[in-house]
């Protein structure tokens, strides 16, 4: 039963998220075209942030669709990866479509283009109207849980605010013909896309790098479990990961022999996923205490060089 809601809730997000991404996909095409035609550069720049809002859209609903691929022997996690690879592959190419949006900013400041404002004010509008709707499509979903998803929703936010300084600019060249306003505006939209790729890079970046979870402290598991748990005396060796938004943990417990050694594992399991939602949590109990990094390597071996100077 379970299994049969987490499926069709995957597949009304995936339907979600494809509308959405269809709608941004054509809008950006159409806000490209706008940009050329009118000069607008404001424009421009929001169709880049446009970009980033299909990418992140077409990251989350390739997500979707890896999450379901069953783990095999070679990838004992399934797929889950991928998207977090996508998503750092996505927040590189923003930087690349900033700086070159900066870059034209730059020589518009030293030789100002005309702008057909009227155009630019019905494409602006447009884009306003497109981004409502997928944001909208996004937020009624279930996956505001889902790195991906979250991501996108972000995105079409930030592309929002685009939009509506496109607007701005439109009415204010429309009213004065001061056109410096849409190389101006272009630099504002740039930073946003800038701070989201920051983010994306810093995120992505951290679980490819084997990032603990930011949401878990190590030594304070380790504490927690030494304290709530009385027959832990301590706790070493801990590896904290996440794969796919999924924490994982493998740790060294030392403990008091326990008189039932499967019930006292299955406690700290129990805790582990009560305690921090760690659902994927291998744990290696000893009776000795083993210190140093060799541990368990030297328990077996008869001669222990330090014995020598006795």
């Amino acid at each position: 039963m379970t299994h049969h809601h987490s499926h069709t809730e995957h597949d009304g997000n995936r339907s979600r998220l494809l509308a959405a991404f269809v709608v941004t996909a054509l809008f950006m095409l159409a806000e490209v075209a706008g940009g050329l035609l009118s000069g607008s550069l404001a424009l421009l720049a929001d169709a880049g942030h446009m970009l980033t809002d299909t990418a992140a859209l077409l990251m989350a609903l390739l997500a979707v669709q890896f999450a379901q691929r069953k783990p095999n022997a070679s990838h004992t996690f399934g797929w889950l990866r991928l998207t977090t690879l996508a998503a750092f592959v996505n927040a590189i190419a923003l930087f690349v479509i900033t700086i070159l949006i900066v870059w034209e900013a730059v020589q518009r400041f030293y030789q100002p283009q005309p702008v057909a404002s009227g155009m630019m004010l019905a494409i602006a509008v447009g884009g306003l109207l497109a981004n409502l709707l997928s944001f909208w499509l996004l937020h009624r979903g279930s996956g505001e849980s889902n790195m991906n998803v979250r991501a996108a929703a972000l995105h079409v936010l930030g592309d929002l605010l685009g939009s509506l300084g496109a607007i701005v600019a439109a009415l204010i060249i429309m009213f004065t013909g001061w056109t410096p306003v849409d190389p101006i505006l272009s630099l504002v939209v740039s930073a946003l896309v800038l701070r989201s790729a920051w983010t994306l890079l810093k995120e992505s970046l951290h679980e490819l790098l084997e990032g603990a979870p930011a949401a878990i402290d190590a030594e304070k598991l380790k504490r927690d479990l030494t304290l709530n748990i009385p027959e832990v005396r301590n706790v070493h060796h801990v590896h904290l990961w996440q794969v796919g938004e999924k924490p994982i943990v493998t740790l060294h417990v030392h403990v008091v022999p326990p008189y039932d050694h499967d019930a006292l594992l299955q406690r700290i399991h129990h805790y582990l996923h009560q305690r921090y939602q760690i659902d994927h949590a291998t744990v290696q109990m000893e009776y000795q205490s083993c210190e140093g990094d060799d541990c368990g390597l030297t328990l077996g071996a008869p001669s222990h060089a330090h014995h020598h100077h006795h």
